[in-house]
């Protein structure tokens, strides 16, 4: 069965019995071809190198960097502790983490109702990889004219050693990449010495690998089909576009026609627009589309176009900007409003949830004291005659240290704790400790009273804990 089928193309403003019908075919299943990206220099470029150089720095360097002892981000799974900047965090903070990703997903929604694709243009790990391994291939295979004739070539010596290079290197970075993720978990000191030794477990061993694999496949190989049919980001994208957004769009009231012309030749005199139909937007396009097209779910917001445009609109002595970062209402001559009701809506949930975080942060206390009374029994009388009730008080140290705390009650008058009144809590630990309170009976002036745990800390003076219960005796005489 074939896989491509007829289509007529029909002009309605003609007259079908008077022209005869273009006919052409379509392939419904083409492979994906090869994207070969030139090249270029400029202002955007320019911004892409320092964002890529700081995130990759960040990504690499972060994972060796400690604090008071501590990796600077490690998360510990089986110790169920999450060490971020000095900070240790477990799994009853799960709420925090809601938060954190309440505020990446509202502040991609402003950023995107502001400026478009900007994420997927300069921050985005696929961007960001991907373009480190086309530079890798730039330096190793030579320019985009180099590379496909290299590619069409047959097999030699020097194509062979090239690709083996190039490979070599995708492989070097992949590993280095795939080594880093895993040392977020697994400390990068001992990863490193246990996997050269094969002392590490075949988990280790596994993520590296998968990691080492995709990043060498989605970087390397699949580029651009992850950013068209994997991320999905592409496709809902549109829904927080508006006539207002800020794109990457290609002006056609000034660059149509189109067509070529000799250096400094007036548009207006030879009935053109100033674009020159060179093609340079095509050829550094990461994604092999043309924006003169209009916006397309392809367009990741590189700006790339913009920069080889600049330059030869620079050289044809032309303005500058015939593709420039702009909005459909200033295409249409029409004024932009940069903040609208929904820029407005992103914008207040991301404060909120930003202070929300911050607030949670800040005000996060190292431990915590709870108390359960025991319901099991209203209460007893002791040997002594005394009036008993049994609670269980759970201590959480969530400091980076152990803990030794001091325990104590108070509420009424001769009150004292009958069990262990000092224990150490280690980091991380949640300590439940059986705790039995008497009071002379002569002492309650209710059958239900309020009284207060304290819990000091003898390790870190400013550690002072406090809970509130119920103490249930007789009725008063």
């Amino acid at each position: 069965m074939s896989n491509e089928i007829p289509v007529k193309q029909v002009d309605p403003s003609s007259d079908s019995s008077n022209k005869k019908k273009k006919s052409e075919t379509v392939d419904l299943y083409a492979s994906r071809q090869k994207i070969y990206v030139k090249e270029i220099k400029g202002f955007f470029q320019r911004i892409r190198n320092v964002s890529l150089t700081m995130l990759m720095g960040m990504y690499f360097l972060f994972v060796w960097l400690t604090l008071d002892g501590q990796p600077l981000i490690h998360f510990d799974l089986p110790a169920r502790e999450f060490h971020l900047y000095g900070m240790t965090f477990f799994p009853k903070d799960f709420f925090l983490l809601s938060g954190m990703l309440i505020i990446s997903a509202f502040g991609l929604f402003f950023v995107t109702t502001l400026f478009g694709r900007v994420w997927c243009g300069y921050t985005c790990p696929q961007t960001v990889w991907t373009f480190v391994f086309m530079w890798i291939e730039e330096k190793v295979e030579g320019s985009r004219n180099k590379r496909m004739k290299l590619d069409k070539a047959p097999n030699s010596r020097e194509k062979i050693t090239k690709k083996s290079i190039k490979h070599a290197l995708w492989l070097f970075v992949a590993l280095a990449t795939g080594l880093t993720f895993v040392g977020y978990f697994y400390p990068i000191r001992e990863l490193i010495v246990d996997l050269f030794t094969l002392n590490a477990n075949g988990w280790s061993y596994f993520w590296v690998g998968f990691f080492t694999v995709a990043t060498y496949l989605n970087a390397g190989w699949m580029r651009e089909q992850v950013c068209l049919y994997m991320c999905p980001y592409a496709r809902f994208q549109s829904v927080m576009f508006d006539p207002n957004t800020r794109v990457v769009s290609y002006d056609p009231n000034r660059g149509e026609p189109r067509g070529k012309r000799k250096k400094g030749v007036d548009p207006e005199e030879v009935g053109l627009g100033d674009c020159i139909d060179c093609g340079q937007c095509v050829q550094v396009c990461p994604t092999g589309i043309d924006i003169r097209d209009g916006l397309q779910y392809e367009c990741i917001g590189c700006a790339l176009c913009i920069d080889a445009c600049d330059e030869i609109m620079e050289k044809m002595n032309y303005p500058k900007g015939l593709i420039r970062y702009t909005t459909e209402n200033e295409l249409e001559g029409k004024t932009s409003k940069l903040l609208r009701p929904r820029t407005f809506g992103y914008g207040l949930v991301l404060t909120l949830m930003i202070g929300a975080v911050v607030y949670n942060v800040a005000n996060r206390v190292p431990a915590q004291l709870d108390s359960i009374r025991d319901r099991g029994a209203l209460f007893s009388f002791n040997g002594e005659g005394r009036v008993e009730n049994t609670y269980t008080l759970k201590i959480q140290n969530m400091s980076e240290v152990p803990q030794t705390f001091e325990l104590s009650v108070e509420g009424l008058d001769g009150m004292r704790i009958l069990t262990d009144t000092t224990v150490t809590v280690s980091s991380g630990e949640n300590r439940s400790l059986p705790t039995v309170v008497d009071v002379a009976p002569a002492a309650l002036p209710d059958t239900n009273n309020q009284i207060i745990f304290h819990a000091e800390s003898t390790t870190d003076t400013s550690i002072s804990l406090e809970t509130e219960s119920r103490f249930v005796g007789p009725r008063p005489r």
